[in-house]
C-alpha cells in the first residue's frame, strides 16, 4: 500500500512539474515573449491586468499557479490511469487526447471565469500551436502515469 502511494505521488510530481515547466517554455516560444511575461499572464488569472505591472514576485506567483494547476491536471490523469489500465497501455493516445480535453477546459471554462487578461483570440495557426502544446503536456503526464501509476 505504501509503495503504491509513493509511486502515485512520483507520477504526479514528475508529470506535473515537468509538463508544467515545459508548457511555460513552449508558450514563450509560441508567443515570442519572455517566460517571465508568460508567468505574469498566468498570474493575471488572479490579479487581472495589474499582473503586468508587477515584477519578479508576480512572475513567481504565476509559476506557483502554473505548477499547482499542472499538479492537479497530472493527479486527475494518474488517478484515472490507476482505475482504467487501458490509459497506461495506450498512454500516447490517451495523453494526447487528455491534452485536448485540458485545452478545452482551460480555454473555455477556467480562463473565462478568471480575471485573466487579455482574453485569448485564436487565429487558425495559434489554435493549432496551442492545441499541440497541450497535447505535448498530456503526453508528458501520461508518460509518467504509465511508468508509475500501476
Amino acid at each position: 500500500m505504501a509503495n503504491a502511494r509513493s509511486t502515485t505521488w512520483i507520477a504526479i510530481l514528475y508529470g506535473g512539474f515537468i509538463a508544467g515547466t515545459i508548457d511555460i517554455g513552449v508558450a514563450s516560444l509560441i508567443n515570442g515573449i519572455s517566460p517571465l511575461v508568460i508567468l505574469r499572464a498566468i498570474a493575471s488569472g488572479l490579479l487581472g491586468k495589474a499582473a503586468f505591472q508587477g515584477g519578479l514576485p508576480v512572475s513567481l506567483l504565476g509559476l506557483g499557479l502554473q505548477w499547482a494547476m499542472s499538479l492537479l491536471i497530472a493527479a486527475i490523469f494518474v488517478f484515472a490511469a490507476r482505475q482504467w489500465t487501458w490509459l497506461n497501455r495506450r498512454w500516447a493516445i490517451a495523453g494526447a487526447f487528455y491534452g485536448v480535453v485540458v485545452f478545452v477546459v482551460m480555454e473555455y471554462v477556467v480562463v473565462p471565469l478568471s480575471a485573466a487578461w487579455p482574453k485569448a483570440h485564436f487565429t487558425t495557426t495559434s489554435l493549432i500551436e496551442n492545441l499541440l502544446a497541450m497535447m505535448l503536456f498530456g503526453l508528458i503526464v501520461a508518460f509518467f502515469a504509465r511508468g508509475y501509476a500501476e
